[in-house]
């Protein structure tokens, strides 16, 4: 969207700085001509300070009418068609149509593989036939319309299992599961009893690994912990896009051979609730057969595997907790219902109990169907790793702790080395008070420090009342599903800590990496590059907000490609609040036009020259093939 010289580089927009440089040099030379000259010009020293800031006062006000005066972007109006019926639930990234291009091996399939350029989509996705406004919060958590996620396989497979049921035009979430036919609150309340950090605030970011519709998720907000509820698009049909209907937070994605896209040490707690996560298997060693013979013989073949743990061992805070409930838990009473023996029910609880112990995990509490463990939160037990007979061995230094963005899996346990004092915890603050309090971790990033952590957080505060002078809805129950497009260290999340919704934090994977402060600040998020689309089903957001995502982006990808995804993912109905610079903003608001979108420009809380801000809403529209 910039514009192109004739060499196809872009063109940036005016800048006043040079001409201040150049009044500045202009009258350094003055003054030493005069020294020179024996003062045949006038310039003492007080005379010459005096000048220098005249200097830039002017300069600062022909800067401030430049800036007035820059040259707006301009598009030409462009339309984009409407996609056919049948891409209702178009997830680029994670698309079935594609999954013949990909293995079976470890369900890679059904990771992100997103179409190349020439396949990418330029229409504007459908809702279902019938679709309805959501059902707002905290209704909707027990309730969705039918034909907002028309699917009936989850229906009637899970029917007996109480996860849903249909009744009239609506789903009804009983709040049953697989390995809760009690319901979650009496399973959510027998994990208290072995938790006791979960009642006082000490846990409060947690990981659901197959969440189903989300249940679980949904009760812990009741309890004040934030859960990022994850499940592939599956045979399971749809379950993230259940989640988000009922207006509880979820992501698309599956533990197969990338890292998931969280910082290390970042989580409170994870989850998995019968997930069918083969979690003692797996070993990339195995292709080295170097390593696997020397481990084989050295530890017995038992000891090998257990890659996906050493993912939840990454991403799990020192000190923090992971829950397991299904097989092989409590195999001794349900191992005839499992279509197994009692003997591989054994053999699988202790590999799982010795992986789990090399990886400086505890047995922390085991009661009926739930088993409890806590990864280590002091350096003893991690120091053994770098024994070389060690399995899992202790990843090199060489492997980057945060790097999650089309990251490989490695068989290998990040450990917290000297940060551990940083992030377990018991040394971050318990919730609500972590929420304002600048983490350690701020200062391991560039430019980071208390300081500039306490300035975000008042600055966002200031314009998130702002915000709500322009946008009445925000702070209501009309929006539930919110995502900061590009955040820093989750100020936007923070200042509407009080409000009936919930925020994605999405930072950039190309830009600082700044989400472990978001995640210690105890808010959730995701890394991700916006020139690809979001691991989230179509209409799954009530607002997109983004502050100079443009401005930073653009020189990356083709932003109509962006605006398209946001399109995507928003709900008929629901709000864009986009801070940009005036010299995109025309553009943009030419690009809502194409989208559908009605859009109003407004000026910022302190009226800035050089940004503005727009408000736009999508309006609900069928496909002509809909009824």
């Amino acid at each position: 969207m910039k514009h192109k010289d004739s060499d196809g580089k872009p063109i940036n927009p005016p800048d006043g700085g040079s001409k201040l440089f150049t009044r500045s040099l202009l009258l350094l030379v003055l003054c030493g001509i005069s020294f020179y000259l024996g003062g045949l010009v006038f310039c003492p020293e007080k005379n010459y300070l005096a000048a220098k800031d005249v200097a830039k006062t002017e300069a600062k006000e022909v800067e401030s009418k430049e800036n007035s005066a820059v040259v707006p972007l301009q598009i030409r109006s462009v339309s984009f068609p409407k996609c056919s019926i049948d891409y209702q639930d178009y997830t680029p990234c994670t698309d079935p149509r594609r999954w013949r291009k990909y293995g079976y091996y470890r369900l890679t399939l059904m990771e992100r593989h997103c179409p190349p350029i020439s396949e990418r989509k330029e229409c504007l996705v459908p809702p279902p036939n019938g679709y309805k406004y959501p059902i707002r919060w905290p209704k909707s958590k027990n309730e969705c319309w039918y034909r907002n996620v028309p699917y009936d396989w989850i229906n009637k497979q899970k029917s007996n299992q109480h996860w849903l049921k249909k009744e009239g035009e609506k789903f009804i979430f009983p709040g049953g599961g697989t390995m809760f036919p009690n319901g979650v609150g009496a399973y959510v309340d027998l994990m208290q009893d072995l938790i006791p950090q979960m009642k006082d605030g000490t846990v409060r970011t947690a990981i659901d690994t197959g969440c189903g519709v989300a249940s679980w998720g949904g009760d812990l907000l009741d309890r004040g912990i934030l859960t990022v509820s994850l499940a592939p698009r599956d045979n399971h049909e749809a379950q993230v896009q259940f989640a988000l209907e009922r207006g509880i937070p979820a992501i698309l994605g599956i533990i197969s051979t990338q890292r998931l896209p969280f910082p290390s040490n970042s989580f409170d707690m994870a989850h998995c609730s019968r997930c069918l996560i083969p979690w003692a298997e797996f070993d990339s060693m195995i292709r080295d057969m170097c390593l696997y013979v020397k481990f084989s013989f050295k530890k017995g073949l038992q000891s090998l595997g257990g890659i996906y743990l050493m993912e939840i061992h990454r991403i799990l805070r020192p000190g923090g907790f992971w829950v397991l409930s299904g097989p092989p838990v409590n195999y001794e009473n349900h191992w005839h219902g499992w279509n197994t023996t009692i003997e591989e029910q054994k053999s699988n609880y202790d590999k799982l109990q010795e992986l789990l112990t090399s990886m400086c995990f505890k047995l922390f509490k085991k009661k009926d169907d739930i088993a409890v463990w806590q990864k280590a939160s002091d350096e003893s037990c991690y120091k053994k790793l770098s024994n070389p007979d060690a399995y899992p061995p202790k990843c090199d230094d060489g492997i980057e702790p945060d790097s999650a963005w089309y990251t490989p899996l490695r068989p290998c346990v990040v450990t917290p080395g000297p940060n551990i004092k940083k992030t377990s915890l018991k040394s971050v603050p318990k919730w609500p008070e972590r929420l304002h309090t600048a983490p350690e971790r701020v200062s391991d990033v560039s430019g980071g420090s208390a300081g500039a952590f306490k300035h975000d957080d008042s600055k966002w505060k200031v314009r998130a009342k702002h915000y709500k002078k322009l946008l009445q809805a925000l702070g209501t129950d009309k929006i539930r599903n919110v995502m900061d497009m590009n955040t820093v260290y989750g100020g936007f999340a923070a200042a509407l800590i009080s409000d009936p919704l919930w925020v994605m934090n999405v930072v950039s994977s190309y830009g600082s990496n700044t989400l472990p402060v978001v995640y210690d600040r105890g808010l959730i998020g995701t890394y991700h590059d916006w020139c690809e689309a979001f691991s989230t089903y179509p209409r799954t957001y009530d607002l997109l907000h983004f502050d100079g995502l443009i401005t930073a982006e653009s020189h990356r990808c083709e932003m109509k490609y962006v605006f398209l995804e946001m399109d995507r993912i928003l709900r008929p109905g629901g709000y864009v609040i986009i801070r940009e610079s005036n010299y995109f903003v025309d553009a943009i608001a030419t690009m809502g036009k194409a989208l559908r979108w009605g859009c109003r420009k407004e000026k910022t809380e302190y009226e800035t020259e050089r940004e503005s801000i727009l408000i736009c809403q999508k309006k609900l529209w069928y496909s002509k093939e809909s009824s």
